[in-house]
Order: structure tokens, then sequence, then C-alpha cells
């Protein structure tokens, strides 16, 4: 194979986490899809992709938000400020990701350890305010439509303080 990708490979077997080898356009194997377990986000795939001087790391966060994208847009640019080794990026068709890159010979445990947590942090700290920021009218709705249908609210219980219960009493 190649250094980089054993490299990677010996440090999500080490870290015990589910990956998937992708191929490159040669057929042969370029990099490495890593399910990243998370509480707020329960699975971030993050991707190991490795070129002939970097390998890029691209990890998908949320889809484009539906509302208020200047209020995202800056809270991810300030979050920009606080990111090591990733940034916060938009694909065209606006959706999240967080991005790096990281020279083949800088390419160890403790460098890809270090952006799985970043990655694994990143998350935590910021998903579910790029929800509540992007997507909060249709949290509002998703959260009156299991009300009606007496469905569990548990996993939008992180949004409760986004519902008006109509007592203004």
């Amino acid at each position: 194979m190649n250094p980089a990708l054993d490299v990677i490979e010996a440090t999500l077997k080490e870290s015990d986490l589910e990956y998937a080898f992708h191929e490159g356009s040669d057929g042969a194997p370029s990099g490495v899809v890593v399910a990243v377990p998370g509480e707020r986000r329960l699975i971030t795939n993050t991707i190991f992709t490795v070129g002939d001087h970097t390998v890029r790391v691209e990890a998908f966060i949320c889809r484009k938000p539906d509302e208020d994208f200047e209020k995202v847009y800056r809270y991810l640019l300030r979050r920009n400020r606080r990111l090591f080794g990733l940034a916060y990026t938009l694909d065209n068709l606006g959706d999240i990701y967080l991005i790096g890159r990281i020279a083949l010979e800088s390419v160890s445990p403790d460098v890809i350890d270090g952006i799985l947590g970043q990655v694994v942090q990143a998350v935590e700290a910021d998903f579910n305010m790029l929800l509540e920021l992007g997507f909060h009218s249709s949290i509002q709705k998703e959260w009156e439509w299991r009300v009606k249908r007496g469905e569990s609210l548990k996993n939008l219980k992180a949004f409760e303080h986004l519902i008006d219960d109509g007592d203004d009493d």
C-alpha cells in the first residue's frame, strides 16, 4: 500500500474505529472513510484521502441550512478562528464540511489522532448550534408533528427552548 495509508489504518485500528478503504481513479486504495462516533451527532463520516504531497481530511457536518444563512456562516467563520488543523467550508450545494490537509511527511499516529479529536470536538461543540440557527423552523414543525402523533421527543429535547408552547399568560 502506501506508508501514509498504513499509518492511518494502524491508528484507526488502535482507536478501534470503524473504517473502509475508498479507491482512487486508478482502482488502488487512495484513502479511508472513518465512522467517528459522537453524542450530539452519532456518527460523523470523515474521509482521509492520500495524495502525492498531502492527506486531505473531509468530514460532512450537515446539509445546507434552510434559513438564516448569514447567521450560520458568521458562526462558522468565527469558529474557524478556534479550530486546529481543520476549517469549516461549504460545497457547491451549500452543505457544511470540515476540511484540512496534512503534509505526507507529517502523518503520524499522534497527528491522525489529533485531527480525529478535533473533528469530535468541533461536532460536539457546534452541531446543535448549526441546527438551531439554520433549521429552527423545521425543528419546530417536527416537534409539533411528534406531539400531535404522540411520538417520542427524545432526540429533540436539546431544542426544547425553541418551542413556543403558546402560554403567554
